[in-house]
């Protein structure tokens, strides 16, 4: 039954009276009801019992499912990091560290990692197990949560994860309670970080099979916080998971906060009403409509909200770029400029980057005048990998070498992006225009430039790059000449490349592997398949009460250090 056909608004009911409308629905929507006489009585903890520390944000986008298997965006991985864990994680530092696996050991030819799991670490309660008691999770729990991401029934769209890495006979096993062993096809180092995806949180069989599909709404981890209630649309509430593993440095128990409530306004301007008036705790990027209210042309909160709340900017491990396609066997690409490398070069120094940062982002990020590897990551390093900035006498200097002095009889060039980056097409078509070079700007539907990226039908698109896992190998296998599109939408291939790729998985020792990442990365920005914009940034504001919210490069929600101080 929708909630507008409920007989009482249950706004407006108090608990008590909410109650006794439960006792006289049918059974099949009492269920539904006491869902969301759950969330009411949770929500109403921070007012009624001001002892309770809630923490609430919003979810713009909704989510779509707890079942680990299918965290393939933000805002489920968002929740699935509040529900369970994984082997190792990343720490604020990008550098990874061990969660349910305590330490790990990696074989002399790199191709077998044992895993050494803590013992202390139980599922949480749930009718799936016996006497409805949590218990203790074991190795042959890791195993059954990898080989279901890579089972085709599951369909999990991070299957792809796992897919000709691991072998194809002894991939994942349990060699004793404690013990996990994962065995590669050949050997490749960005594994771990992989292990610490979403995707790779470890699940109860007892739970899968009890709930079925319906599993996605019923998750049972061994994270920091566990579901009470979800009702799809309206709100999600979880709370503090009492038996949880982790402790602070003082030995004290982890979570802080007895609970979570996430809410579902779809509306950007809700949500920062909502904020306003203390029903939220923090929001998560700001509407590019009212940005100009909150931030300065440089980036930093305006004097009228200094003091009432604080903004947090950090290195977010996102690309924003122009992908241009150079598949020299593509009827279009053989028709288009775009083929000539002094044209794509062109392009990347023909508009100023700095000045489209200032004006028309607020500063939120960093002009990518480097390589296509963002910052944030150990191996980024702009004295090793130089890229382009603004100089427009090199721009025409480049179009002359290609044969169009001036721009004189260069066909224009269409770029296609969505409505939202119009205004950023807009301003490098108008600085490109000063070069001489003409380009069209069509703004169209995400899902059908997907589609057409996809398909190579699109020779000149807007894209962006969110890492995965916090290894430069997620962004340089885009252009391996291997890879498919996704992820190699340019269908750059290059044989050098390629060699340095395979060399940079074999190699154990990261500061020589970063050596090879950084070759790779000058390799890309000197044959320009791709024009860099910027390095992302990821930015929060936050209530002055909040405390230990700390921000990551993967920009993931982590609440288990947070507090709220009484205001």
């Amino acid at each position: 039954m929708p909630l507008k056909h409920y007989p009482l608004s249950i706004k407006k009911l108090s608990i008590t009276r909410y109650s006794l409308v439960i006792k006289k629905l049918s059974i099949k929507h009492r269920s539904l009801s006491i869902i969301l006489l759950s969330i009411i009585c949770l929500s109403c903890n921070t007012h009624q019992h001001p002892d309770k520390k809630i923490f609430h944000y919003n979810e713009q986008t909704g989510i779509a499912s707890l079942d680990p298997a299918f965290a393939k965006n933000q805002s489920i991985m968002w929740a699935i990091h509040q529900l369970y864990n994984t082997l190792i994680e990343v720490d604020e530092n990008m550098h990874l560290k061990p969660s349910l696996a305590k330490s790990w050991d990696v074989s002399a030819d790199n191709i077998t990692f044992t895993f050494h799991l803590r013992t202390d670490v139980y599922f949480q309660d749930d009718e799936a197990f016996i006497n409805g008691k949590g218990r203790l999770l074991k190795a042959s729990d890791v195993v059954y949560s990898f080989n279901r991401i890579v089972d085709k029934d599951v369909a999990s769209p991070g299957a792809w994860i796992f897919n000709s890495r691991v072998d194809t006979i002894h991939a994942f096993t349990a060699i004793n309670d404690s013990t996990f062993q994962l065995k590669l096809a050949r050997p490749f180092q960005p594994i771990l970080g992989i292990l610490s995806m979403q995707y790779c949180s470890i699940v109860p069989a007892e739970a899968v099979n009890k709930y079925g599909n319906d599993f996605r709404r019923h998750p049972v981890g061994t994270g920091p916080f566990a579901m009470v209630a979800w009702e799809e649309g309206q709100a999600l509430v979880m709370k503090k998971y009492n038996h949880y593993f982790e402790k602070d440095s003082a030995g004290n128990g982890l979570p802080y906060l007895d609970g979570i409530k996430v809410s579902f306004f779809t509306s950007k301007a809700t949500e920062f009403l909502e904020f306003q008036q203390n029903r939220l705790d923090f929001i998560n990027d700001i509407e590019a409509s009212f940005k100009d209210e909150i931030l300065t042309k440089t980036g930093n909160l305006k004097r009228q909200w200094e003091g009432k709340l604080l903004l947090q900017k950090h290195p977010y491990l996102n690309t924003e770029y122009l992908g241009i396609l150079v598949d020299g066997e593509n009827e279009l690409v053989k028709k288009s400029p775009l083929r000539l490398q002094k044209i794509r070069q062109a392009i990347n120094y023909g508009f100023d980057r700095k000045k489209m940062m200032l004006y028309l982002r607020n500063s939120i990020g960093t002009a990518a005048e480097s390589g296509f590897v963002p910052a944030g990551l150990p191996s980024y390093d702009t004295t090793k990998v130089k890229g382009y900035h603004y100089d427009i006498n090199k721009a025409k200097q480049l179009l002359a070498e290609a044969g169009y002095p001036n721009g004189n009889n260069l066909p224009a060039i269409k770029l296609l992006t969505i409505p939202v980056y119009a205004d950023l097409a807009s301003y490098i078509a108008n600085e490109l225009q000063q070069v001489g070079i003409t380009v069209h700007v069509e703004a169209i539907q995400k899902s059908l430039l997907l589609e057409q990226t996809a398909k190579s039908q699109a020779l000149f698109f807007r894209a962006s790059w969110i890492a995965d896992y916090p290894d430069a190998e997620n962004y340089l296998s885009v252009f391996y000449g291997k890879n498919p599109a996704p992820p190699n939408y340019t269908r750059f291939k290059n044989a050098t490349y390629d060699v340095l790729y395979d060399k940079a998985m074999a190699e154990k020792t990261d500061s020589l592997r970063y050596i090879l990442y950084q070759q790779m990365d000058q390799l890309i920005i000197d044959n320009a398949p791709v024009v860099p914009l910027w390095y992302d940034m990821a930015i929060h504001l936050v209530h002055t009460n909040i405390i230990n919210f700390t921000p990551t490069g993967l920009n993931l929600l982590e609440l288990r250090r947070v507090d709220i101080l009484k205001k």
